[in-house]
């Protein structure tokens, strides 16, 4: 079955068709649909809608309904998002699965509606307290917006700790077709853990305090080793890299731009590659390196800075620190967006 809608549109279908049972929210711009479709659809399905009083209530709300063991999401953009950083924080410490989608705008403080990708670091590093991580996905079209907020959940559940779907507000408002499959996802079973009010389940308990200190460090060295085995699904995607003499290295719509002035560099002479990370965390370290090894690098940002730096570290880790030194950063901030135009021109600078 095929849909036309707005991508924030798909990012509810997704949601549904992954088994997500409760919806909690606050409509924050440019991701107001997404709490608008899950109070049309999810009641219409049998699924609960909630109207949070603030952003801040939507995430403790999650928490509640995770340690329960039921699906869960909600979605925000920057504002909203710095508020639920420590029930983020909250829901990593006790394990629980859930979903939040963040439509980037700018910033910082109120900024506008219009897209930014500079809510990089929190979003991909864990922004709230302790040495947490996030599965966080980054999608590129509207299709994807459906398939990896599905995919949010299957990982969240898979690695019990919170997935972020990681957006920007000219992907939440472009409609594009989406192609819906013919089933929904099988339903996780998390009797092992949670609280689910029946008698099988109720020596299970949900927390996130260790008051020993020693128990507080193993706790957290059995994080760090969950983290370190997320790597194996880490995902990406490259384009026209084989022969490539300069490769472009961006995410979400910055990849969509990546891949137009590619296109326009090759029929200008020039052999451009695209790599595109999926997933920026866990970061597809060893399928970038791969890509760039032995070529100039160019990121395209609607940041400060934050993705450049990380595509830096990653490929020193990586063992190219010539690379490395090598990147260069084509960006917009503000809620301004980088041109195909700025991004041949750079890559031909760079040549």
């Amino acid at each position: 079955m095929t849909k036309f809608v707005k991508s924030n549109e798909a990012v509810v279908m997704g949601a549904l068709y992954a088994g997500c049972d409760l919806y909690f929210g606050y409509p924050i711009t440019p991701a107001s649909e997404i709490a608008h479709g899950a109070a049309k659809w999810f009641p219409m399905l049998g699924r609960t809608f909630v109207q949070a009083e603030c952003e801040t209530a939507s995430v403790n709300m999650m928490f509640g309904a995770a340690g329960a063991g039921r699906l869960c999401m909600t979605a925000t953009s920057g504002p909203g998002f710095s508020l639920m950083q420590e029930g983020i924080s909250y829901l990593a410490g006790a394990e629980l699965p859930a979903v939040v989608v963040d439509v980037n705008r700018a910033g910082p403080g109120l900024g506008n509606v219009y897209p930014e990708q500079s809510d990089y670091t929190p979003a991909v590093k864990g922004g709230g307290h302790g040495s947490y991580q996030t599965f966080t996905l980054a999608p590129a079209s509207a299709q994807e917006m459906f398939d990896l907020t599905v995919k949010a959940f299957e990982m969240s559940a898979k690695w019990r700790t919170p997935a972020v779907v990681f957006a920007d507000g000219l992907q939440g408002q472009m409609m594009e077709s989406v192609e819906l499959p013919e089933e929904e996802s099988p339903r996780p079973d998390f009797s092992a853990w949670a609280a689910e009010g029946r008698p099988e389940t109720r020596r299970n308990l949900v927390k996130s305090i260790y008051l020993d200190a020693a128990q507080q460090e193993e706790f957290n060295r059995h994080l760090q080793e969950k983290y370190a085995r997320m790597a194996a699904d880490a995902m990406s995607e490259s384009k026209m890299t084989d022969d490539a003499e300069l490769v472009i290295v961006a995410f979400g719509i910055s990849g969509r731009i990546a891949s137009t002035a590619a296109g326009e560099l090759r029929r200008a002479g020039v052999k451009a590659g695209v790599f595109r990370p999926v997933t920026l965390n866990p970061f597809p370290r060893e399928a970038l390196a791969a890509a760039a090894r032995g070529r100039k690098i160019m990121t395209i940002e609607l940041d400060a800075g934050q993705f450049a730096d990380d595509v830096r570290l990653n490929l020193a880790k990586a063992g190219l620190g010539a690379e490395a030194a090598s990147v260069r950063m084509v960006h917009r901030m503000g809620g301004e967006v980088v041109s195909v135009d700025d991004a041949v021109k750079a890559a031909k600078e760079m040549i």
